[in-house]
Parts: C-alpha cells; structure tokens; sequence
C-alpha cells in the first residue's frame, strides 16, 4: 500500500496534550485545510471558529457531555453548518483537519456538542446556523496514547456488496 494510506489508516484520537498553546503557523496550517475541503456543490457551507481563550473553551465544554479533550485543549476548532450545509460536508472538513494535525504533530479529537441551540448562543451564531462538531487540537503529551476500544468490526459486519 501506499504511504497516504498507511497515514490514513493510522490516524487516532488522542485526548492527552501538552499545555502550550499551538503556533499560528501550526493552527493556521490546519484551518487551511479545512478551508479546501471539498464540499457539496462547492458550497463550502461553513464557519469555523478557533477557541484559543481558555475561558470560551472552558465554556464550550460546557455545551457536550463528554468534552474532557476540549477542556485540556490548545484550541477547539468548533465547525458551524451554515444555513444551507450539511453535517456529511462538515464531517469531511473535520477530518481533513485531523489528517493535517496529525502530518504535523498536533494531535487532535472530534467531538460532539450535545446542547446545539446553547452552543450556538455561545457562539453568537445567526439563525439557521448549528454548531454539532468540534475538533480539540493540542501538542500530544509523551504519554499520549489512543484509547482501544476493541479494534474494529469485521468486515463481513459493515461491509455489503450490491445491497444489504
């Protein structure tokens, strides 16, 4: 197989990060392949906003149940659907930017935001914008080590050919 797919097939969540702040170079690096995600239509029906405050990423953990990664974050990229997006678009650039962490050294986490409509009043979001999706970023501590939950399904469980 080919490098990009071993890089692919390699990328983790990891939840465990050093306490400096991530450069701007770094941070900037990862916002920019968001931004060039390829998205429906070329729609690119998205905002994302970087938390770096720890006050405001403090205060978005607030708004997910299971946002300890958040809380210990560098920066929280929060993806904002604007009116006319979708969550598949979204989930893409979550992902590309994860990819890019990772190619960089930053280590990241998706996350989810539970209380929608309290995120986006946190966020100051116009009408018919949602903010479901995050990704916490941070420089990963030595120990940091992804979570196994059991590897993975089968493939003769989640793979069909043709039809279910």
């Amino acid at each position: 197989m080919s490098d990009t797919y071993d890089f692919t097939m390699s990328l983790r969540a990891i939840r465990d990060y050093e306490p400096e702040p991530l450069s701007n170079e770094d941070l900037g690096a990862i916002l920019e392949a968001g931004r060039w995600t390829g998205s429906s239509k070329n729609s690119q029906s998205w905002t994302f906003i970087a938390i770096t405050d720890p006050e405001r990423i403090e205060g978005l953990a607030e708004h997910g149940d299971f946002t300890q990664p958040v809380r210990d974050s560098a920066v929280t990229v929060v993806l904002v659907r604007e009116r006319d997006g979708n969550d598949f678009d979204i989930g893409r650039a979550a992902q590309s930017m994860m990819l890019a962490a990772k190619a960089i050294g930053v280590a990241s986490c998706p996350i989810t935001l539970h209380r929608e409509r309290d995120a986006a009043a946190f966020l100051g979001l116009p009408d018919g914008a949602t903010a479901r999706y995050a990704v916490a970023l941070g420089y990963p501590s030595p120990d940091a080590r992804p979570r196994q939950f059991g590897g993975r399904k089968p493939a003769a469980e989640v793979v069909r050919l043709d039809r279910y």
